[in-house]
């Protein structure tokens, strides 16, 4: 790097370019951040569509019951 000391012009146009270069990180690091946004809710959306689907399905077309089976003596002292 350069040791000799800046000028103050050299140094308000580093100060310059650092703030630009912040600010189109930040616009595109926002722009990523909505892009996830957007995708999560679109996940969400579909996800919720199949669980109500799956929901009515099984409304309309109940499980039959589980009989258990009744414990003999046998089995409890086993």
């Amino acid at each position: 790097m350069d040791d000799q000391p800046k000028s103050a012009a050299e140094m308000k146009e580093i100060r310059l370019n650092r703030r630009r270069t912040q600010e189109v990180e930040g616009i595109k690091a926002m722009a990523e951040i909505a892009a996830a946004d957007v995708a999560i809710r679109k996940k969400t959306e579909k996800l919720r569509a199949l669980r109500l689907a799956k929901e009515a399905a099984d409304r309309e077309n109940p499980p039959p019951p589980v009989v258990k089976k009744a414990r003999t003596k046998a089995a409890k002292k086993g």
